[in-house]
């Protein structure tokens, strides 16, 4: 029977205004067109090869099998021979392994870093997520703006990130980069949330900045990530804390400093905290090469926050496209089922549009019985429901979807994409 349409958020149909599932459902494999000039891209260390083992074991079971894109892994240290044999049994596809050079890991020559080391320290003691783990601060600064400068990554103009320990639900029976390519998509994300507040204070403060220092005009994605604007920007008097100061200029700041504001809102924006979840992004480097994004990336570099506070490579990219792209440059890919830790987004099966799958038994994994578990287990997908977009899903019931959780932007994602399409 199928689940009348209206209430789950996950299964309501979107407007098509601006974005449409590309694939509703399965389709044949056709693999007789040129592949795209694209690769994965994973960011490990020696210690993660069991995590990067399952996330590769997934991404082959459910596309790469079929389409062998090349993987690129990327490592701040020297991967050792026992992590690149391994991944080599895991794939037929093209791989390489590449260091990333101190000028993209670590500080720049212009910061205090002792000054920075103190920030992050505060952080840790204030147990602020991740924020007292200086590595993660780097991966972060790294992620925003030097992934796509990487000798190795030069020669693609598309790219697939996958992280250790994630896991996909549905088969993929299309080639998510010619369609992001036909429809002239820029970036491609799975799952948009909130940030914790306490990560970001001072982030809406820099990127409206460059906004506004460079004239730019919403183009229509920006309104995803701002709460409603107070109409007048003078509202609050001058002795009441939330009063809005003006911004000093950028030479009035130390290079690496934040400086003490009482509020993250600017021009009558306050940002919502929505980003997309970039540990699944699927998108063009050469607009992380443009201009634009590197002047973007260059004002919140500048400002200390990858170490002053704990900006994160998501909330980077999502304010960067906010100001930068329009709607119709986005693709929701609600159709490709994925979870990293404990965040999930798993679509319902489409209607009147499964095709059975082949077996597919994976030969790494050695034990026979283990293997012919885990091979009929994605035989049996899940029971399709009315306004269902996926192929072949079987999803995690451990945790609830990412739509039914407080801290779910997928509304602030609707609002932007045209409305809801269905009750």
């Amino acid at each position: 029977m199928l689940v009348p349409a209206g209430a789950p958020p996950s299964i309501r149909k979107i407007s098509e205004k601006h974005d449409k599932v590309f694939v509703t459902g399965c389709q044949e494999i056709d693999t007789s067109t040129p592949r795209a000039n694209a690769t994965f891209v994973v960011l490990a260390r020696n210690k993660e090869l069991d995590g990067v083992i399952e996330s590769i074991k997934s991404v082959e079971r459910h596309f790469n099998r079929w389409y062998h894109y090349p993987y690129v892994f990327l490592n701040d240290g020297d991967f050792n021979s026992t992590f690149k044999d391994t991944i080599m049994n895991y794939t037929s596809a093209p791989v390489e392994f590449g260091k990333i050079s101190p000028d993209m890991w670590g500080y720049p020559s212009w910061a205090n870093k002792d000054q920075a080391r103190e920030g992050i320290r505060q952080q840790g003691d204030a147990a602020i997520m991740y924020g007292g783990m200086e590595s993660y601060h780097h991966m972060c600064r790294f992620y925003s703006g030097f992934f796509y400068k990487h000798e190795l990554l030069q020669k693609y103009e598309w790219y697939w990130r996958v992280e250790p320990e994630i896991k996909y639900f549905c088969d993929i029976t299309y080639d998510p980069f010619l369609e992001m390519a036909r429809t002239n998509k820029t970036y491609g994300f799975t799952i948009a949330v909130k940030e914790l507040k306490e990560t970001v204070p001072n982030i809406f403060r820099y990127a409206s900045a460059y906004k506004r220092m460079n004239n730019l005009t919403s183009k229509g994605l920006w309104e995803m990530f701002t709460d409603r604007p107070i109409e007048d920007e003078n509202f609050w008097p001058e002795n009441d804390p939330r009063y809005k100061k003006s911004l000093p200029k950028e030479e009035e700041d130390e290079p690496g400093t934040l400086p003490e504001i009482d509020d993250e809102s600017m021009e009558s924006e306050v940002y919502n905290m929505c980003h997309f979840w970039s540990n699944f992004e699927i998108a063009r480097l050469d607009w992380f090469r443009s201009k634009e994004y590197e002047d973007f990336f260059n004002i919140m570099d500048r400002s200390g926050g990858f170490w002053m506070e704990r900006w994160g490579d998501a909330p980077i990219h999502s304010l960067a496209a906010g100001a930068l792209l329009s709607p119709k440059e986005v693709h929701y890919f609600r159709d490709i089922g994925y979870r990293h830790t404990t965040i999930q987004h798993c679509p319902a099966n489409a209607p009147a549009r499964q095709i059975d799958a082949d077996p597919y038994y994976e030969q790494t994994t050695v034990d026979e019985k283990e293997r012919k578990e885990e091979g009929d287990y994605w035989m049996q997908p899940d029971t399709p429901k009315e306004n269902g977009v996926g192929c072949r899903c079987r999803c995690d019931t451990d945790v609830v979807d990412v739509e039914g959780k407080e801290g779910s932007c997928m509304i602030e994602w609707v609002q932007v994409a045209g409305g809801w399409a269905s009750p």
